[in-house]
């Protein structure tokens, strides 16, 4: 018989269009000091597959169909690693636990604020201190009238690691630029597979990023230098280059993620990673400012602050309170994916 609750109380979100699924409470224990070590625990000593378990089975309940989809995204909300900030996540989705959320973290300032976790101003500006597996992070949410206008996530310092790295796909040959920005992201244009960032594009798109992903497993530049908990390639990154604005590059991106999920949002920690890039390439200066459009045609804009450090700014919204029930004569029980 499952260990999951019979319910479970939800707050969801959407940044830029990508969904966010927050559970804080009804939670099982989750062993660890800091929430890279609970991460750790939630993965097992494999460090790849998803510990069985109560903690396990909750996640597959809400992120798996009927009460979620292939591409649902969420967090458990754990304690932060010391009182230096306001919370601590566990990253979800349909395949695991990742080391960084740039939307994700959006999200939860947004829900912080909200729910008066952390107090804010009607009109003005909170800064909510999320730890993440892969540091700590902010994410500062701007009110006016006393409600949220928008979030800016400032991320852990991105790291560019490699350049131009040779990489067969089914679509031909291709040069991949690789950054750290909380996760390994590869950074592809689109273009250079024969293809664009068109809606009609994503099933070659999808693929693409399975290639890539699949071709760089093990590569020197994939392995974070501090933490080997953050190596692999999290996400590849196709993008294409669309008119600068007169504050600097606008491009449009899909951002294919985990084990072939396809993010709505231009991706928070992808769009870190082009920022690095594109600073490292002199198209971005101090003062100028990333356009990033995602396939759903959402937007997040980006600076590039110095010392590798990102911020990040869009949209974050709450699209409802659930309690999830599961009936324990339920064949379906946590779920199924398609």
């Amino acid at each position: 018989m499952s260990t999951t609750p019979h319910s479970v109380r939800t707050s969801d979100y959407h940044a830029a269009g990508e969904p966010f699924r927050i559970v804080d409470e009804d939670l099982p224990p989750i062993p660890g000091d800091t929430v890279a070590e609970r991460r750790a625990t939630a993965l097992g000593p494999g460090g790849t597959d998803p510990r069985p378990g109560p903690l396990d089975e909750l996640r597959r309940l809400l992120v798996q169909e009927p009460r979620g989809h292939a591409g649902m995204y969420g967090g458990f909300v754990v304690p932060p690693d010391d009182d230096g900030a306001h919370l601590g996540v566990l990253f979800w989705h349909k395949d695991g636990y990742s080391t960084a959320c740039g939307h994700g973290t959006m999200a939860l300032g947004a829900w912080a604020v909200d729910t008066g976790r952390v107090p804010a101003p009607a009109d003005g500006s909170a800064v909510v201190r999320v730890d993440v597996p892969s540091g700590r992070v902010t994410a500062t949410v701007h009110r006016a009238a006393g409600r949220t206008t928008g979030v800016t996530f400032r991320n852990v310092p991105t790291r560019v690691t490699a350049r131009k790295v040779p990489v067969t796909t089914s679509f031909g040959a291709v040069e991949v630029d690789l950054a750290h920005s909380g996760a390994c992201y590869a950074s592809v244009a689109a273009g250079a597979l024969g293809l664009d960032t068109s809606t009609a594009a994503l099933p070659a798109l999808l693929r693409a990023g399975q290639d890539i992903r699949a071709a760089l497993a093990g590569h020197p530049a994939t392995r974070h230098a501090e933490d080997p908990r953050l190596s692999g390639v999290y996400g590849v990154v196709l993008h294409e280059e669309l008119p600068d604005t007169p504050t600097g590059p606008r491009q449009r991106n899909v951002t294919v993620f985990a084990d072939g999920q396809i993010d709505r949002s231009p991706c928070g920690s992808g769009t870190s990673a082009r920022l690095a890039l594109l600073g490292e390439d002199g198209r971005l200066g101090p003062g100028d400012t990333l356009t990033h459009e995602s396939v759903a045609g959402t937007v997040f804009t980006g600076r590039l602050l110095g010392g590798g450090v990102t911020e990040v700014t869009g949209p974050a919204h709450r699209t409802g309170t659930h309690t999830f029930l599961l009936d324990p004569h339920d064949d379906l029980g946590t779920g199924f994916l398609l």
